[in-house]
């Protein structure tokens, strides 16, 4: 009987109990959250205006619609604003009440879960290796036509492929799906990351397509999961309308609201992350290349995946000489449609992702 553990990115504490490990010693590589933390201006702004408590958030979240509104390039009555983007999920799903839905796959675990409440049937795609997890929209479009979906999930960058769909075969997945009345729904958590997010985002799209919705949070790249703070953009106003109607009032709490209006005009903060991510990635993309042990795939996200090639060698096996090192990284075996042995780690500071390339290369 196997009774090896099971850890997910957010395990630190059921890991730390197993290994008998101080959380304080591990350098978690697999949250995917920014590693230079919550903003020092955003803190200090707060700090300041806790009395925010004492006040019921504005019910139309005015102010932070049109923070966000600047910072995507869109009309801000495209936005909503949410408790962190798996209440948006929910209410997506719920407002659209599918009846066949398709998942590119491997993803994101949420968007199955959420969806096996709505009594959809449900089915992957999956992403091929042999394509270094790149989607092949002519395949994809097949699919979608010989399997009447009605709704179609993509996570974009993709978690855990860290692979990307780009603007024109986004243009052209889009307009097919209009065509063939397919929803699409585009989680965009780790679109900030890309090397160009204007050739990654769908949220450009949704002036033009009304069979779209992009969400978004402030969890990675804006280094706050504790804030829960998410939006969905989509130009399909009478969509929004039903969303919005199956929200809670005052979904997102008061200081949440506040927060959001500071980190998205936090233009110092957003230049410093994405120059130590694009550095930091590239060294180690090109270090890993040259390792006989491993398949690294071209990252889009602040994350990359690498197949592990030496022979015995098991996703488990280099997750715990990681651990035992103080290095949290993820073993994907429980992702779907991954087959083989995968891991995958975050972009975190230059000394720590020193340490764990030493990890890596002498296993």
């Amino acid at each position: 009987m196997n009774t090896r553990p099971v850890f997910h990115g957010s395990d630190i504490e059921k890991i730390c109990e197993y290994y008998h490990l101080k959380k304080e010693d591990i350098t978690n590589f697999g949250a995917n959250v920014n590693p230079l933390g919550l903003s020092d201006s955003v803190k200090k702004a707060l700090a300041s205006r806790l009395d925010v408590l004492s006040s019921y958030p504005d019910r139309e979240y005015t102010s932070l619609r049109n923070v966000l509104s600047a910072y995507c390039r869109i009309p801000a009555d495209f936005i909503l604003p949410g408790n962190g983007s798996s209440e948006l999920i929910s209410l997506l799903i719920d407002a659209r009440t599918p009846k066949h839905t398709l998942i590119l796959g491997p993803t994101y675990s949420e968007y199955s879960r959420e969806l096996s409440f709505s009594g959809t049937t449900q089915e992957y795609y999956p992403l091929k290796e042999d394509l270094d997890f790149a989607l092949d929209v002519d395949d994809l479009c097949t699919v979608l036509d010989k399997g009447g979906y009605d709704f179609l999930i993509l996570c974009n960058p993709n978690n855990p492929t860290s692979s990307a769909i780009l603007h024109d075969d986004m243009e052209r997945l889009l307009t097919f799906c209009t065509k063939k009345n397919v929803f699409v729904m585009v989680d965009e958590t780790y679109v900030e990351f890309a090397p160009d997010m204007d050739d990654v985002t769908a949220v450009p799209f949704t002036q033009r397509f009304t069979n779209l919705c992009v969400l978004r949070g402030v969890s990675k790249f804006f280094a706050a999961p504790g804030m829960r703070l998410g939006y969905a953009v989509t130009g399909n106003q009478d969509f929004l309308r039903r969303m919005k109607e199956k929200q809670i009032p005052w979904s997102l709490n008061s200081v949440g609201a506040f927060a959001g209006e500071l980190l998205f005009q936090d233009n110092g903060y957003i230049d410093r992350t994405r120059q130590l991510i694009l550095s930091e990635r590239r060294r180690i993309f090109d270090a890993l290349s040259q390792l006989a042990s491993y398949k690294v795939f071209q990252p889009y996200a602040n994350f990359l995946l690498l197949k592990i090639l030496k022979e015995g060698k098991t996703a488990f096996d280099v997750f715990e000489t990681c651990i035992k090192n103080g290095l949290m990284i993820r073993d994907c075996s429980s992702f779907q449609c991954l087959d083989g042995e995968f891991i995958r780690f975050c972009i975190m500071l230059p000394e720590d992702n020193s340490r764990l390339l030493e990890v890596l290369e002498k296993l």
